[in-house]
């Protein structure tokens, strides 16, 4: 438990008041809580006259909150009630209010007299006079002070002792279940979102493997078809063959792996071409990483789920086609990399789905079947909360996504 500064963070005012105002009705003594200032934390409970008419001059209520500050401080060195005088020489006591070490404040009670003998053998907190004899208003207050049996005293003082421990211990118990009950949620949160990516990791390691049906029968049949296309000289044909042959190897190998960026570049490189093949002078990109970057580690198939959306969700329906651009900024702790697509754009409300959902791509067509806040998880995953993706995106004019992956 950790923070206390407060004697409101440790005790229920309301309840302390009320526990103070009986125990005031029942005893006849004054009573009130003070802060280890000696500022009051409680309304008075059956002030005096006399000590309610004392305070209205400013400086004698500076003295009687020193009275009462020193009185405190006097049981909280000794732990126990310390019964003493105030400045005018009534009767007081103060109940320490301790938690783990540290002094919070006192219960204060008293404004009483008790007999001549008694009275002598208490010390005056504060011993400065304040010529308040010279009121006689005051005075005649004074005067209406009843005359409590010392052992009365002593009682009251031992009584409001137990009840004040009584209250602290429940304060304690109060914080120290709602910092557990903080830190249950939280680490629930945290077991939650470390169970959904786990899960989004093998869902995206399933459908990966689900691929890998006989990968030699696969990569024969394209060799096959490749060499036919050479005989029969259909250069595109061998090209895009020979293209999607080396994309399906890559992911038939490297699923749950950390691949380099460069990799992960030649990648989306052989995508974009076939894209390119595919829809002619619909479709252009331009990639530009440095070489400085090349070597940074990255989790498997991190840039294909962009590229494959602005094209499938950005660029296929703009009629006139458009221009993909994929660039890298190394600076001395971080790599960024930036796509950019000049597409159709997407609306606020799907980019606040797209990033909620962690397997949601920009519509229902077919994907790699890794979603866009998949990606951003696993960064956040593999390198710390200040990293991962960014989209920013205007209907009509494209879609400008950022990845932040540390310099390793």
């Amino acid at each position: 438990m950790q923070g206390i500064f407060h004697l409101r963070d440790v005790i229920d005012v309301e309840i302390l008041q009320e526990i103070q105002d009986k125990f005031a009705e029942a005893t006849g003594f004054a009573a009130v809580t003070v802060d280890y200032q000696g500022k009051p934390v409680t309304n008075y409970s059956n002030f005096s006259t006399f000590c309610k008419l004392i305070r209205l001059n400013n400086r004698c209520r500076e003295l009687c909150e020193q009275s009462d500050a020193h009185g405190g401080l006097e049981a909280a060195r000794t732990g126990n009630p310390s019964i003493y005088r105030c400045h005018t020489g009534l009767v007081d006591f103060a109940v320490p209010i301790i938690v783990q070490g540290q002094f919070l404040g006192s219960i204060m009670a008293g404004q009483v007299l008790v007999e001549e003998s008694k009275l002598l053998t208490l010390d005056n907190i504060v011993k400065t006079v304040a010529g308040w004899e010279q009121n006689q208003e005051i005075l005649d207050a004074y005067n209406e002070i009843p005359v409590i049996p010392f052992d009365k005293i002593i009682a009251g003082a031992e009584m409001m002792f137990l009840v004040s421990n009584y209250i602290v211990e429940k304060g304690i118990i109060n914080i120290v279940q709602q910092e557990l009950h903080n830190k249950n949620i939280k680490l629930m949160e945290e077991m939650k979102a470390r169970i959904e990516l786990e899960k989004a990791l093998k869902d995206s390691e399933l459908k990966t493997l689900q691929s890998q049906i006989n990968p030699h029968f696969l990569f024969n049949a394209l060799n096959t078809i490749g060499r036919l296309a050479l005989i029969e000289k259909a250069d595109r044909t061998q090209e895009t063959v020979f293209l999607l042959a080396e994309m399906l190897r890559y992911t038939l190998k490297k699923v749950s792996q950390m691949v380099s960026l460069e990799d992960e570049v030649l990648h989306i490189e052989r995508y974009l071409k076939i894209q390119s093949i595919r829809f002619g002078s619909r479709i252009k990109f331009n990639i530009n990483i440095p070489d400085d970057a090349k070597d940074i580690r990255i989790p498997f198939m991190t840039l294909q789920p962009f590229i494959e959306n602005a094209i499938n969700h950005g660029l296929e329906t703009k009629e006139s086609g458009g221009t993909i651009k994929v660039d890298g900024i190394v600076s001395e702790t971080d790599v960024i990399i930036h796509i950019y697509d000049d597409g159709i754009g997407i609306s606020p409300n799907k980019l606040a789905l797209i990033m909620k959902d962690k397997n949601s791509s920009f519509s229902g067509k077919n994907t790699t079947g890794i979603g866009i806040s998949n990606v951003h998880q696993r960064l956040i995953h593999y390198y710390g909360p200040d990293y991962g993706v960014c989209i920013e995106s205007q209907l009509n004019e494209g879609t400008k996504v950022q990845l932040r992956i540390p310099r390793q």
